[in-house]
């Protein structure tokens, strides 16, 4: 049967449409993309087994892997097969060897317990390249047909945004970009915490100002902060606000409505500079006036599992759910019966539930494990699901962590001004002076993003100007140079007429260098699958592909007198500079084609 997701093959060269045989997995065809070329290459080295051992490809396929360098392009380890033949591994290998041949392969080598398979280098550089020019930008794509819903950001609207809270921005954005990349249809979201205690403290502080601006929240909010601190007659005060705007004063509503406007129109004009785009602005205040908490609490309440507290207070039972905590609760309402968030996200959790399709995705901080535990927890109880998480640690400056509240901070605002002062630092004084403007902030803005992507979520950044903005390291700004370059080999080639020929002929690609950019060309598919909800493998990938092409770029020569191997040559580069692009802009960098 063939999936209703099988690309169009028309279009690719008769010698790919050989290989359609050995690709066959399961329902799908040949699909250079959604398998991922390695893989097809794998699944050949497994049907060459079969054909000499006698299992079926999909029971061999799982023991193929990686050899260490040098010692070929697979391995497959021969200590499964030495109970049932009753020989040690060395013996298997030795025996087996000599008896596969494909017109895939090379050679086949035993080694020790071990058979390694060398692929056939013009081959491999035939199908890659040849697939990287004819599909371009969806080169990698895993083309399938859903819809994905994604939350990320969500600052709460308090004041701009520090630094600390871009990463949280910048993860989310770029698993956006691979979501449409990878055939989704898709809808960002940023959830506005509208009605909450931090929203209240900032309404209470404006009050009786004339004006207040975007810039001023930051100094009202630190210093209600520091007011609150031992005074609870004001802290009786802001949660009387809270119990107003949650009866309906109308008032009290515009109160909230016209600081929190001013806040997320400030941010987005941030975030919108950096690249970053939602579809949707929810605002928490909805789920009080549609009656959407309520309807939840009593459905909560419905399940037995709902009951008062000492204080009085509505508090959700989680037993069985393994919480780390003692008694595992979660708390719903105060004791006057206004909602908290977390009832108020579990409304809006089932609305996400309702519009998500297939994927449901929200970023949040490691500070929320615990929390994110007790929603997913009370979903369950409702028998909802539960969105996919990406939990991150934190960005570090050399002052340490950042905290809004005490006035501890750097906005990002000031951050992102001072990328792109430094990269125009950078570019005078590598004698760069034409569009510098523009570059500038390309360069800036691309080297603050990559230089917190490319850590694992999971690990914090301590962010370091020198490193980000480097031309030399793991940096954007190298990366992008790479692509620049060959930019200008291929400007070079047009310049000259030296296009090279129409078929390149890519059995001249013989040297190491080359053959290390064709293959990991073709695992790009593998990285940008497996990168959906973790982009820093993506950035750590493009970091590598940039170092391979720059050996290559060193030990050959692109352009010669030598048409055949230029073309090819030619072919290679091109096939370079669409995938760091492409890599590029799913971690919303953009890729310049001078520096």
């Amino acid at each position: 049967m063939v999936s209703e997701n099988q690309r169009d093959t028309e279009n690719y060269p008769d010698f790919m449409l050989f290989f359609r045989p050995f690709f066959a997995v399961n329902r799908f065809i040949y699909n250079p993309a959604a398998l991922g070329i390695m893989n097809e290459f794998r699944n050949v080295v497994a049907e060459a087994l079969s054909s000499v051992i006698g299992r079926p490809a999909e029971q061999l396929e799982p023991l193929i892997s990686a050899p260490p360098e040098g010692m070929g392009d697979f391995a497959f380890q021969c200590f499964s097969l030495a109970k049932e033949l009753k020989k040690s591994p060395a013996q298997i290998a030795g025996e087996l060897a000599p008896k596969i041949r494909h017109l895939a392969l090379d050679k086949v080598v035993a080694s020790g317990g071990y058979l390694n398979f060398f692929v056939n280098r013009s081959m491999m550089a035939a199908q890659v390249l040849s697939t990287v020019g004819i599909e371009k930008s969806s080169y990698g794509s895993l083309n399938v047909k859903g819809r994905a819903l994604i939350e990320h950001t969500s600052i709460n609207p308090n004041a701009s945004p520090h630094v600390g809270r871009a990463r949280n921005g910048i993860i989310g954005d770029s698993v956006s970009r691979m979501l449409r990349f990878h055939g989704y249809d898709v809808e960002v979201h940023y959830f506005v915490n509208d009605v909450g205690k931090q929203v209240a403290m900032l309404v209470l502080a404006c009050r009786g100002k004339a004006k207040v601006s975007f810039n001023d929240l930051l100094g009202e909010y630190v210093r209600i902060n520091a007011e609150l601190e031992g005074n609870p007659e004001l802290e009786a005060q802001v949660f009387s606000l809270l119990k107003q705007l949650e009866d309906g004063d109308e008032g009290v509503k515009r109160e909230f409505r016209n600081v929190v406007d001013i806040c997320v129109k400030g941010q987005s004009r941030i975030l919108s500079d950096l690249g970053m785009a939602f579809d949707h602005y929810d605002y928490e205040s909805k789920y009080l006036w549609d009656k959407s908490t309520q309807e939840v609490l009593q459905r909560l309440e419905g399940t037995g599992r709902v009951f008062a507290d000492e204080g009085g207070r509505r508090v959700l039972d989680l037993k069985g759910f393994d919480l780390p905590m003692e008694p595992p609760v979660f708390v719903l309402t105060r004791a006057d019966g206004t909602s908290l968030y977390g009832l108020r996200d579990i409304a809006y959790n089932l609305e996400k539930n309702s519009r998500a399709g297939d994927r449901n995705i929200v970023v949040l901080g490691e500070d929320h494990k615990l929390y994110f535990r007790q929603v997913s927890a009370a979903l369950s109880v409702l028998g909802e699901r539960s969105p996919e998480v990406i939990h991150y640690s934190f960005i570090l400056l050399p002052s340490g962590k950042m905290s809004t509240r005490s006035g501890n901070v750097v906005l990002l605002e000031d951050f992102m001004a001072q990328a792109v002062e430094k990269a125009r630092a950078e570019l005078v004084a590598r004698g760069k002076h034409a569009n510098i403007g523009r570059l500038s902030k390309v360069i800036g803005y691309g080297a603050l993003k990559y230089h917190v992507i490319r850590v694992s979520p999971e690990k914090n950044v301590l962010f370091d100007w020198e490193k980000a903005l480097s031309f030399e390291g793991e940096s954007a700004p190298y990366i992008q140079y790479a692509h620049a370059r060959i930019c200008s080999i291929l400007r070079k080639a047009r310049h000259g007429q030296a296009t090279g020929q129409s078929s390149p002929d890519y059995s001249l690609l013989r040297s190491d260098e080359e053959f290390q950019l064709v293959r990991l060309l073709a695992g790009f598919p593998d990285v940008a699958a497996k990168a959906l909800l973790r982009p820093h493998l993506l950035a750590n990938y493009l970091q590598g592909l940039a170092d391979c092409f720059n050996s290559f770029y060193h030990q050959c020569p692109v352009i010669s007198d030598d048409a055949h191997l230029m073309s090819a040559r030619l072919s290679l580069c091109s096939a370079v500079r669409q995938v760091l692009e492409t890599g590029l802009n799913l971690l919303g960098i953009d890729a310049p084609e001078e520096m």
